[in-house]
Parts: structure tokens; C-alpha cells; sequence
């Protein structure tokens, strides 16, 4: 699987595994991945009048001597501003004697417009802020408005976490090998980073399958073997069966947006669950959607005794309070009527926030051993009242909040945003990359709890169907684009669904 996230230790473990296994040596690994960058370098800068390369004294300054090295073989003016000495005996060291081009000290870089910059500095192993002729490299090179080549990771950035340090350089081009690293997708790391090229410098999948690599880029090969594509005699509740509750008469639009989106994801079927006083509210509205009054714990057992649903969505519009917890408690307990299997809850908006002072009382329900499986998909505010001390561990990258979160909450967490992440109790987790700007709408939300139930529905299982959801929301509001509002996204889905199952269905 092409689609593993290395943190800086995993990458550093995976370049001794194939130092030992062959048929590369640790100088032949850089040489490779000095000439990944030198290719990338003469292909989108022609008519460069000059390369500044940027090296540092370890193994990323290594790589920028290997470049510098080439594209003065290849006729272009190139210059190298060091700073410190590769350690003797080093691969840097043996790739800085390669090179016949004399270091300039860094504390004398200066540079013209129409040249470019190659950072070779430090890449994704730095740990502390950029300071001194570094940090004056970076302004020099924003002062100017150079386009910068990133070896590996803007110089600046942490390969962990994506955090910028201090001052950071801003690439163009980032240039990574074998693998990225969670710094390339988590924000501000995901901006700074600019276009990513991944390049093969000889690393095989077969070392990369010796690391047990927890952490994945979101994308289809992630879960696409999950994906339910219905079979030639499937009827409607072989397709599963969504419950979306709906809050009172006058907030029934985010409930019924979840619905709609359970629905274009494939449940067979949907019912909005209604307090009676919104019953003729959604009536009006609904359509294939079906309608049913739920208003205390006892007709949510009935109606799971009767219809046999398979996931629920509780919390778009519903409101804060008592009954949002009892609901939420009542379908977690597992005891359910004989023969009703639940597979999942989605919980969402007011049902999270209704929580903030009982969060305890949620996860021990998560807990239980025939608990359905719980889904929260909070973002940063809501994240921030069910995980007060999570959220304020400053230290902490998004990453690592989302699955303490999981494994403290025993469910599966979307820490929603730009940089989504996606994280299960066992401590597998995805970081989406596919986001959408468009996707900042009010009621984009419930769209996507909808099609986290409308999939866990079909027999997907929930940090599966949590992966797949999240990417189908952003790529059908990347491909929407402009102009997007929420009742677009349902339908919206469609071409997106369609691609998936095809695709499900040659595999």
C-alpha cells in the first residue's frame, strides 16, 4: 500500500532496513535522491538564471550536494551556502566530496531575482525552530519571492506534526522520498509544502511492510476493499437500514440532510426519527425518506424492534440536553430488542456538546461489550468540550490529539478541518488530503455524518466507512466547487459513488 504516512523515526528505520537488505548502500540511497530532486529542478525551472542549494551538515545537506553536483554537470550556474560540516566519514561527507563546487558559508547567502533555491537545510528530522543564517536564508528568499525546492520538507516544519517551528521556508516544490510524512498533510505543514512529488529512490514496499506504519494518507486504497457494492439480489433492507434523529420544529433541515446523504450513499433504507411536534414539519419535506415519531427511549426501542435498523445519526440540529444523552446512552447499551443488532452510532454536533459535563458517562458506555460502534466526527470547538485536557496539550500534533481521543472515547474520531484526520481506539489512523475550501458551509457537516451511517449501514466497518466518508464529502464539494451550499452535496455524491463502485467492482 503506496498510501503509508512515515513519521521521521519510521523514515530513518526504513532507510537502515534497506541499507541492510540491499541492493542500495546509504550513498547510493542519497545519490538517488539527490538526482530525484536535480530532475525535478531542470524539468520545472528551464530558464533558471542561477541554483542557490542550501545544505545543512547531516543527510539532507547530503542530498543538496548530490543536487548541486548535477545541475552543474547539466551546464546550470550553481552555487552551494553551507552551514557546519558533514561528520566525517558521513554519507554527506562522502557526497559534499563528490562535489567540485566550493561551499559558501550560509551566514553569506545572497541571491537575485530569477534564481532559485534549493533547501537542503534540515528537512522533516528538525526539532527545534530555525535561528540564525537559516532563519535569515528564509527571509531572504520570501524578501525576494524565490521559488524554493524543499528536500524532503520545508526546512522549518516538523516532519511529526506538520507545526512550523519559527520561521519556515515556503516551497514551491517539495521533493519527499518513499513515503510522506504526516508533516506534508497536517496544517500549516500541507501549505508550506506547496507541490508534492513523491520519488522512489530504491526503498521497496517489502521494507516498508517490515515497519507496521499505523498512520495512512486517506485515499481509496485505504478502504476501497470495505466499500459495499450491492449484490444482484440485494432488496432494501438487505442495503441496511439509517435512522437520522431529528431535532424539534424548528430545526429539522440538518437531520434531514443527514438523511438524504444515508440515502445517496447506498442505506436501503432511511427514517428521519421525529419528536412528534416536527412530525408535519419533515412530512412536508420528505419524500423517499421515511417519517417515524420518536420521542422517548421506549419508541426508540420500538422502532428498532420493528424495523431492525443498523446505524444512527444523533446530533445535527437536535439540540443540547438530557434527551440527546438518554437517546445516545439507550442505543449504546446493547440491550436490545431480540434479534435487532445495531452496528453503529453516529454522533455528531448538539449530540457531542451534550456530553461537555458527562463525557465519562459516554465513553464507559463505548466501552461496554456489545456496545454498537460509536463515530464522533467533532471539530475543533466540539472536539475541545468532550477532550478539554487533550485539546490543551499544546505539544500535541492533530494527530496524536485524535487518537488519544479514540482510545479514550473507545470510538472512532473525525477530528474534522482542513487537514481532517481520522483516528480508531487500536490506534490505525488516516489524515484526508483531499479537502475542499468549498466544503465550509453550514450543513456540510450533517451531510457527512449521513454518509458515515448510510455506509456503516451496508455492513462497512467504522473506521472504514469514516475513511470513505470523509473523502467522498471532499472530492464531491472539490468537483462541485463554487457556489456550493449543503442541499448540493447529497447529490452531488453521485458521480463520486458511481467512480467507487466501478473501480470496487473490476478489483
Amino acid at each position: 500500500m503506496s498510501n503509508e504516512l512515515l513519521s521521521p523515526a519510521e523514515m530513518t528505520e526504513a532507510d537502515r532496513l534497506a541499507i541492510a537488505t540491499g541492493p542500495y548502500d546509504g550513498i547510493g540511497l542519497m545519490r538517488n535522491a539527490g538526482a530525484a530532486v536535480a530532475d525535478v529542478v531542470l524539468e520545472r525551472y528551464p530558464a533558471a538564471t542561477r541554483i542557490h542549494v542550501l545544505c545543512g551538515p547531516g543527510n539532507n545537506g547530503g542530498d543538496g550536494y548530490v543536487v548541486a553536483r548535477l545541475l552543474a554537470e547539466s551546464g546550470v550556474d550553481t552555487r552551494i551556502w553551507a552551514t557546519g560540516v558533514p561528520k566525517p566519514g558521513s554519507d554527506a561527507a562522502l557526497a559534499a566530496a563528490e562535489c567540485s563546487i566550493d561551499a559558501l558559508p550560509l551566514s553569506e547567502f545572497h541571491a537575485e531575482a530569477g534564481s532559485i533555491v534549493v533547501d537542503a537545510l534540515y528537512g522533516a528530522g528538525l526539532s527545534k525552530p530555525l535561528s540564525g543564517d537559516a532563519a535569515r536564508a528564509v527571509d531572504i528568499a520570501a524578501a525576494l519571492d524565490l521559488p524554493v525546492v524543499a528536500v524532503d520538507l520545508p526546512s522549518g516544519l516538523s516532519g511529526e506534526n506538520g507545526d512550523s517551528l519559527g520561521k519556515a521556508f515556503r516551497a514551491e516544490v517539495t521533493v519527499t522520498f518513499v513515503r510522506k510524512k504526516p508533516g506534508h498533510l497536517l496544517l500549516p505543514g500541507r501549505e508550506l509544502c506547496g507541490e508534492i512529488v513523491l520519488a522512489n529512490i530504491g526503498i521497496t514496499n517489502d521494507v516498508i511492510a517490515r515497519l507496521d506504519v499505523r498512520t495512512f494518507e486517506n485515499k481509496p486504497v485505504l478502504w476501497r476493499h470495505e466499500f459495499p457494492v450491492p449484490a444482484v439480489d440485494a432488496h432494501k433492507y438487505k442495503r441496511g437500514h439509517a435512522g437520522v434523529f431529528s431535532g424539534g420544529p424548528s430545526a429539522t433541515g440538518a437531520a434531514r440532510l443527514s438523511a438524504l446523504a444515508a440515502a445517496r450513499s447506498g442505506a436501503g433504507a432511511v427514517t428521519v426519527l421525529s419528536p412528534g411536534s416536527a412530525m408535519q414539519v419533515n412530512a412536508t419535506h420528505l419524500t423517499s425518506v421515511m417519517l417515524r415519531k420518536v420521542d422517548t427511549v421506549a419508541d426508540v426501542r420500538e422502532f428498532i424492534g420493528e424495523r431492525r435498523p443498523s446505524a444512527f445519526v444523533l446530533g445535527p440540529g437536535f439540540g443540547v440536553g438530557e434527551k440527546a444523552r438518554d437517546l445516545v446512552l439507550a442505543i449504546l447499551a446493547g440491550n436490545q430488542p431480540q434479534d435487532a443488532r445495531i452496528d453503529g452510532l453516529v454522533l455528531d454536533a448538539d449530540g457531542i456538546t451534550s456530553f461537555r459535563e458527562a463525557a465519562d458517562a459516554l465513553f464507559e458506555a463505548a466501552h461496554q461489550p456489545n456496545a454498537p460502534a460509536l463515530v464522533m466526527t467533532p471539530h475543533e470547538g466540539e472536539f475541545g468540550r468532550l477532550f478539554p485536557d487533550i485539546a490543551g496539550y499544546k505539544s500535541l500534533s492533530k494527530l496524536a490529539k485524535a487518537r488519544a481521543a479514540a482510545h479514550r472515547a473507545n470510538a472512532v474520531v473525525v477530528y474534522k478541518g482542513a487537514d481532517t484526520v481520522i483516528a480508531a481506539p487500536d490506534g490505525l489512523a488516516a489524515i484526508n488530503s483531499n479537502g475542499a475550501p468549498w466544503l465550509a458551509t453550514a450543513g456540510s457537516g450533517d451531510v457527512l455524518s449521513g454518509i458515515v451511517a448510510g455506509l456503516m449501514a451496508q455492513g462497512m466497518p467504522p473506521f472504514e466507512a469514516a475513511c470513505a466518508a470523509v473523502w467522498i464529502h471532499a472530492e464531491a464539494g472539490s468537483r462541485f466547487g463554487p457556489g456550493l451550499i449543503a442541499e448540493d452535496l447529497p447529490l452531488a455524491l453521485v458521480p463520486v459513488l458511481r467512480e467507487l463502485v466501478e473501480g470496487r467492482s473490476q478489483h
